[in-house]
């Protein structure tokens, strides 16, 4: 199926986990103005409502490499928070700006189909094979949102915990977007103090060698240059703390090939 459903073009917007209780109604109203010229899948993260849930119920945690080790106990927690607290909330708060949103686990409709990553060292973290395109086209045709959870099943039927980030990249790729945004706590990528208004994908590489792009920044970047390809072209850093949007165009830090 083309990636564009009654002639709109398809964008894929990470939200992150850190972000959503942050999301400004300046935020908000330029979703509305995309969802006038595009089709919006968002994917969700949850990680620091995840860490409070595991600290409240005295479940230890590590991490490996930035992700998230998981075992039987902390999928139960990952699980319940993903696909529970923080997806219901996040729809609910679109649907309070007249957003059209649907949430979904990626693990409902056989939407991800997920292999592990390395069960040895992450455990129970799976990276995506598949994703049920023709779900999110229905979907997408009937004029909702689908509001997506980082869960997915391996093809035995174990639910695997996904990395927010790359589950976006992945969707992304599947539905051949011509779109991925990841919506931070900044507005883009800064080299000192100044925003890095266009980056290319070998700007990046050399300012991760430099230590520009550090923390939570290094897996968007890297999930960013994963997918870029003829079809999508661009990827945008934005700041959830405001519109993004000033005469049309989206501000914050644009990645292309």
């Amino acid at each position: 199926m083309p990636a564009t459903v009654r002639n709109k073009p398809i964008m894929v917007i990470k939200l992150g986990g850190s972000m959503l209780h942050k999301l400004s109604p300046a935020f908000m109203y330029s979703l509305k103005e995309l969802l006038k010229t595009n089709h919006l899948v968002v994917v969700h993260g949850g990680g620091p409502a995840i860490n409070a849930m595991l600290d409240r119920l005295q479940i230890s945690s590590e991490f490996v490499n930035g992700q998230r080790k998981t075992t039987s106990s902390v999928l139960e927690v990952v699980e319940m928070v993903l696909a529970g607290t923080m997806n219901k909330q996040l729809v609910k708060t679109l649907q309070q700006h007249e957003l059209p949103a649907v949430g979904l686990s990626g693990c409902d409709g056989q939407l991800l189909t997920a292999s592990y990553v390395n069960p040895e060292t992450l455990g129970l973290v799976g990276k995506v094979e598949c994703v049920n395109t023709h779900l999110l086209h229905a979907l997408l045709k009937a004029s909702y949102f689908p509001v997506i959870a980082p869960l997915g099943k391996t093809k035995e039927g174990q639910t695997v915990n996904i990395n927010a980030d790359l589950c976006a990249a992945a969707v992304a790729e599947h539905m051949q977007a011509e779109k991925l945004l990841f919506v931070t706590d900044v507005p883009g990528i800064f080299h000192g103090d100044t925003l890095i208004q266009t980056a290319t994908s070998s700007m990046i590489t050399s300012l991760l060698d430099q230590g520009v792009i550090y923390g939570g920044m290094v897996p968007k970047v890297t999930a960013a240059m994963s997918v870029l390809s003829t079809k999508l072209k661009e990827v945008m850093i934005v700041g959830g703390h405001h519109d993004i949007l000033k005469d049309g165009q989206m501000v914050g830090t644009r990645i292309t090939n």
